[in-house]
């Protein structure tokens, strides 16, 4: 059971960034922004968890501080306690960097809305 202290981490790409390859446009990350609208429907949930958005540009500090330059890739959900077996490991930190098993782990750790 997570402890009561500790909150689940998720790490998104603000939206409405802007890429040097394509000056003057601004973009959200597909698979950031499929996360996004969730926790904009249901704000009460996504209280529970710290949700922490950074730039699109590489290096993401704060991303390699807790799981390594090799896992820089958007969205990142990081347990703050127990993690379930398909979980990737960085030391003593349990992730899942697939957005279709994040939304699954918001419903079953927070209570979300499944997709249907």
């Amino acid at each position: 059971m997570m402890d009561a202290m500790a909150k689940d981490t998720l790490f998104l790409i603000a939206p409405g960034f802007e890429d040097p390859k394509h000056p003057g446009v601004r973009f959200v990350c597909p698979h950031c922004n499929q996360i996004e609208g969730l926790l904009a429907a249901f704000p009460d949930l996504a209280a529970g968890i710290d949700i922490r958005r950074v730039g699109f540009q590489r290096p993401r500090e704060a991303v390699i501080a807790v799981v390594g330059e090799e896992n820089q890739s958007l969205p990142l959900f990081i347990f703050a306690g127990d993690a379930p077996s398909d979980a990737t490991a960085k030391g003593e930190t349990h992730f899942i960097q697939d957005t279709k098993r994040i939304l699954q782990i918001l419903a079953e750790r927070h209570g979300f809305p499944q997709l249907h």
